[in-house]
C-alpha cells in the first residue's frame, strides 16, 4: 500500500516536473477574415465621420493643436506664453458670465505643484458640470473672444467651440470624448473642456463621469475651493489631492524629476535640466539639418525636372525643326519635277 502510494507520489511530481519544463505554448490569434478586416475598416471610416474636433494628427504633439488654425509647431516660448493667456482669458470670460469650471487632470496637477501650469504640458484641461455644459451649448457656442493683457501687449483671440455631441453623454465610438475646445486661433491650441454628468442617478447616485471614463463622488469634487491660477482666480474639486491620487498615482504627489525637469524647492518652480537643454538643443540642429537637407533635395528636384523640361523643349523644337526641313525639302523636289514638266511640254 505504501509503494502504491510512493509510485502514485512519484508519477506525480514527475509530471509537475515535466510540465514546468515543457515551454509553454501560446495559441497565436487566429488571423482576421477578409469580411472582419472589412468591417474593422468601416467602423474606423465610420468614427472618422463623426469626430467633431480634428488635430493634424501623427505625434504626440501634433495631437494637441486644432487643425483649423494650425500653421506648425510652435516653440516653448510661443506655447508657454500661448497657455498663460489662454487660461487666463478662460478663465476670465467663464466667471464673467456666471460659468461654473474648474481646473482638471494635468492642469490641476500643476496648480498643487505651485498655481502654475506644468511646462511640459502640451494642452491644459477643465471640466464643466453637464448643466454647465447644456448652457455653453446653447448660448455661447462659436463666441470669438478678443483678449487683451492687462498691460495691453499681449492680444489674441478664442473660439469657444461646442461639439455637438454633447448630448450623447456615454463615450460611444470614442470619437468626441472631449465636448468642447478653447481654441487660440493664431496657432491652434487649446484647452480641453469635458462635462462631467450624473448618467446613472437610479443605479449610481452622486456618481459624475465624462465620457473618458473618469469617475467622481459629488463629495469629492463640492464644495468647490476657491484659488488662484495663473494669476487669476480659480476653482478645484473639494477633495483635489484624492482625485489627484485616483489619477496619477502618489508619485505624481512626490517625484521631484520628471519630462527633463528638476523641482527647485527654493524657487518652488520646475527648471529645466541641463540634460534636457542638450537634447533640445541637439533635436534642434538636427531639425535645421533635415530640413536644409530637405530645401537642398528640393531645390535639386526642381533643377533636374527644369532641365528635364528643357531637354524636352529642345528635343521637340528639334523634331518641329526636322519637319519642316523635310517638308521644305519635299516642297522644293515637287517644285523641280513641276518646272521639269513644264519645260518637257
Amino acid at each position: 500500500m505504501k509503494f502504491g502510494r510512493y509510485a502514485a507520489t512519484l508519477a506525480s511530481l514527475s509530471l509537475f516536473a515535466s510540465t514546468l519544463a515543457a515551454p509553454l505554448v501560446q495559441k497565436a490569434p487566429l488571423p482576421q477574415t477578409k469580411e472582419q478586416k472589412e468591417a474593422e475598416r468601416q467602423k474606423q471610416i465610420e468614427r472618422a465621420k463623426n469626430k467633431y474636433f480634428h488635430e493634424p494628427g501623427g505625434t504626440h504633439q501634433l495631437g494637441h493643436y486644432d487643425a483649423r488654425y494650425f500653421h506648425g509647431v510652435v516653440s516653448d516660448e510661443e506655447r508657454t506664453d500661448t497657455q498663460l493667456t489662454m487660461i487666463r482669458a478662460y478663465l476670465d470670460f467663464f466667471r464673467e458670465n456666471g460659468l461654473d469650471t474648474w481646473l482638471a487632470h494635468g492642469t490641476l496637477l500643476g496648480w498643487w505643484w505651485n498655481g502654475k501650469r506644468l511646462p511640459w504640458d502640451w494642452d491644459m484641461d477643465t471640466q464643466v458640470s453637464g448643466a454647465t455644459l447644456a448652457r455653453l451649448g446653447e448660448k455661447h457656442n462659436q463666441t470669438m473672444t478678443e483678449y487683451v493683457s492687462t498691460d495691453g501687449v499681449t492680444k489674441r483671440k478664442f473660439l469657444l467651440d461646442v461639439n455637438p455631441w454633447i448630448w450623447e453623454r456615454e463615450r460611444g465610438d470614442g470619437a468626441n470624448i472631449i465636448d468642447a475646445r478653447w481654441i487660440d486661433t493664431q496657432n491652434g491650441l487649446f484647452i480641453d473642456i469635458t462635462g462631467l454628468s450624473e448618467t446613472h442617478p437610479d443605479t449610481k447616485p452622486g456618481v459624475w463621469v465624462c465620457k473618458n471614463y473618469h469617475r467622481y463622488n459629488t463629495a469629492d469634487l463640492y464644495p468647490m475651493r476657491e484659488t488662484v491660477f495663473e494669476g487669476v482666480v480659480a476653482k478645484v474639486p473639494y477633495a483635489y489631492d484624492k482625485i489627484l491620487v485616483q489619477e496619477y498615482k502618489e508619485k505624481a504627489l512626490v517625484v521631484t524629476d520628471f519630462e527633463g525637469h528638476s523641482w527647485n524647492m527654493n524657487s518652488k518652480e520646475w527648471i529645466k535640466t541641463q540634460a534636457q537643454i542638450d537634447k533640445e538643443k541637439k533635436e534642434a540642429e538636427e531639425k535645421v539639418k533635415k530640413e536644409a537637407a530637405a530645401a537642398e533635395k528640393k531645390k535639386q528636384d526642381a533643377e533636374r525636372k527644369e532641365l528635364e523640361k528643357g531637354k524636352k523643349r529642345q528635343e521637340s523644337q528639334k523634331k518641329y525643326d526636322d519637319d519642316q526641313q523635310k517638308k521644305k525639302v519635299e516642297a522644293e523636289q515637287k517644285r523641280s519635277k513641276q518646272e521639269e514638266g513644264e519645260g518637257q511640254d
